[in-house]
């Protein structure tokens, strides 16, 4: 073999080498979208999780579960039901649960067999484990998580806030059944299509003996019907709202109604602290399906299509409901939102707000991410107990005499100081690339403790964490951050 031949010959195998590792160099991180999770648990209903995480979402934000309809997907609820819009709107993950074929024939949510409707068993343990993984994975804050769904999902939504009131905070049950109402597909086909007649003390203790004894505090929950509905008849609203009124041991009587778009009727069951707890949803004529309503407006949301119906914007007044839009969550108080809120200070573990005083206010309640973190008489607050180098979103409510909170401030955001310990799984080419690890000799080696972490190639891959800023140590055992 001549000279120029071992030449040509090396250099074809020094371009290879190159386009193998830079083909193996990852892409820049696409925009949020659905995306399949596997291994979330043991799975003993045979579901598949899917979820929709909104780019850069803080630590402390909410979850919202969100079920489909028989002969539905997880993408169809996603691309119909508008909850994607406020998920990027407020800041929460969303969890979208799916069923098929192999465990229902129509794709529904088994609701009514009691190998998937109690507590730790089948479907429901399945999709309580999603949530655990999710707010792990996520960082979520573990008293903002919240369950809705449409028809079998509607029915499944009740299912899971009777058994798991411990996990849920909220829920919205959309064209559903009450918890409890069936045992076996021939008393869900009854409970489906006829009123089944209970007192709200008997629906109360299907609740009270689904969760295992629990006894309080109990998710607020919604419940969404359309007038017209044939195939849930709507009789089963008005279970649904006796079930969880007696749950929360108040009455049947609204304390306020409202007219709302789309020919919508609002009631809503205030709490003993004058707050709600359940809220009904009559929609005038509206077949059975999910109230949507098109449209690039705050409170709409949707597209229409098969089972939904344009109408309103369900999922816009359900957040609102649970406080997702930065509210408290149903204060009703008349005091305006206080302005100038504004981030005076942050350290590794807390941030200090100020504000504008609202004449007339006896304190102000300070929510992180939605959720209330402290009150203060005065015009300033600082949280503390936070992460380091965290995002936290705080909003501010005047609170009146009579223990009422008004309209919540616009959001602000804070960002504590430190480090925040991080995690990289990655080939050895493209450790050194992304700056984490060097090489020498033809081995690769983790910046900071200079640990060995073998030949530099595109065939050795280690998780290394960064316990400071430009500090690595392999960590393929486990990794803390």
């Amino acid at each position: 073999m001549s000279a120029r031949d071992r030449t040509r010959i090396s250099c074809w195998a020094g371009l290879l080498a190159l386009l193998l590792a830079l083909f193996a160099v990852p892409q820049s991180a696409s925009a949020a979208s659905l995306t399949q999770v596997t291994g979330f648990g043991s799975n003993p209903g045979n579901l598949s999780m899917y979820t929709y995480v909104p780019d850069n979402l803080p630590s402390g934000a909410p979850v919202v579960v969100a079920l489909h309809g028989c002969t539905q997907s997880a993408s169809d609820y996603y691309s119909h039901s508008g909850w994607p819009k406020y998920a990027d709107a407020y800041g929460f993950a969303l969890v979208f649960p799916q069923t098929s074929s192999a465990n229902n024939s129509n794709s529904c949510f088994n609701w009514y067999q009691s190998g998937d409707y109690t507590r730790g068993q089948g479907e429901a343990l399945s999709i309580k484990q999603m949530v655990d993984y999710a707010t792990s994975q996520y960082g979520s804050d573990l008293g903002r998580v919240y369950v809705t769904g449409l028809s079998a999902g509607g029915a499944m939504t009740s299912v899971m806030l009777a058994d798991y009131p411990d996990v849920f905070a909220g829920g919205s049950i959309d064209s559903g059944i009450p918890a409890g109402c069936a045992t076996d597909l021939s008393s869900g086909l009854t409970c489906e299509y006829n009123p089944v007649s209970k007192t709200p003390q008997q629906w109360g203790d299907l609740v009270r003996r689904a969760s295992g004894g629990w006894s309080g505090p109990w998710p607020r929950v919604a419940v969404w019907q359309g007038s017209g509905d044939s195939t849930v008849n709507p009789a089963n609203a008005t279970e649904s709202r006796d079930q969880w009124t007696n749950v929360w041991a108040i009455g049947q009587t609204p304390s306020s109604t409202t007219t709302l778009t789309g020919g919508t009727t609002q009631a809503v069951y205030n709490d003993a602290g004058g707050n709600p707890a359940v809220e009904t949803f009559t929609v005038a004529g509206m077949a059975h399906g999910l109230a949507v309503n098109p449209g690039s407006g705050a409170d709409q949301c949707g597209t229409t299509g098969t089972y939904y119906l344009a109408y309103i914007c369900s999922s816009y007044y359900t957040a609102k409901f649970w406080g997702l839009d930065g509210t408290s969550g149903g204060g009703t108080g008349s005091l305006p939102a206080p302005s100038g809120l504004s981030v005076t200070g942050t350290t590794d573990s807390s941030a200090s707000l100020s504000w504008n005083a609202v004449s007339g206010a006896a304190s102000y309640n300070v929510y992180r991410g939605g959720t209330k973190t402290g009150s203060t008489t005065s015009a300033s607050y600082t949280d503390t107990g936070l992460s380091p180098a965290t995002g936290y979103s705080y909003s501010v409510a005047a609170v009146d005499s009579s223990g009422r909170a008004g309209a919540a401030s616009a959001a602000v955001s804070a960002t504590t100081t430190g480090f925040q310990p991080q995690c990289f799984t990655a080939n050895n080419y493209n450790q050194v690339a992304s700056g984490r690890a060097h090489q020498s000799s033809g081995y690769t080696y983790a910046n900071g403790s200079d640990q060995n972490m073998g030949l530099y190639n595109t065939f050795i891959t280690h998780t290394l964490e960064e316990t400071s800023t430009g500090y690595y140590v392999i960590a393929d055992s486990g990794c803390p951050a």
